[in-house]
């Protein structure tokens, strides 16, 4: 008898508005370029979440993938598993456990938060997370073109937000889109 090879997997979570916190069709867009592993990244968290539900529906916030390699060494593998629970719909959970716990990235921490959160392990750590990296790649290839010179990098409405990230200011920028 001949067994024939599963079918392909199909090309996973390349759409740059894939993580979109908030109203989808609000009319002010906040991109964050970000690193699970950033510490400023898990500090913007709270304040760009707060920003989002306090906004009646006016802001959505994106979420790009910007893996400092360099500095981060479990950045890669925190953005597989957070693409990888993304397509079961958990993406922002898992955003959130990984921030709370950028000190446990290595494979085996990240089966434990997908167990945490009912995911399969073998699909969001180690090499079952790796039919992700698509999505990764063009996220931080979209970074480089627009010059992303670090995490976390916010840009309203198109345009680079400077300085530290804070509600009050972020509340004038997008009153005043």
């Amino acid at each position: 008898m001949t067994t024939s090879p599963p079918p392909p997997l199909p090309e996973v979570g390349t759409d740059p508005d894939r993580h979109v916190l908030g109203n989808p069709d609000a009319p002010v867009t906040i991109v964050e370029y970000g690193d699970l592993e950033c510490p400023y990244c898990r500090d913007a968290e709270p304040v760009l979440r707060r920003l989002v539900e306090e906004s009646d529906g006016r802001v959505r916030l994106v979420w790009r993938h910007f893996p400092l390699f360099q500095v981060h060494p479990h950045a890669l593998a925190a953005a597989l598993a957070a693409e990888a629970a993304g397509a079961h719909g958990r993406f922002w959970e898992m955003q959130r456990l990984l921030f709370s716990h950028q000190d446990a990235l290595t494979d085996e921490d990240l089966a434990t938060w997908a167990h945490e959160l009912g995911l399969d392990p073998e699909e969001i750590a180690g090499e079952g997370a790796d039919r992700y990296a698509r999505g990764v790649q063009t996220d931080y290839e979209s970074g480089i073109e627009l010059d992303v010179p670090g995490t976390p990098t916010l840009l309203v409405d198109g345009v680079r937000y400077r300085g530290r990230i804070e509600l009050e200011k972020l509340r004038a920028l997008v009153a005043a889109v």
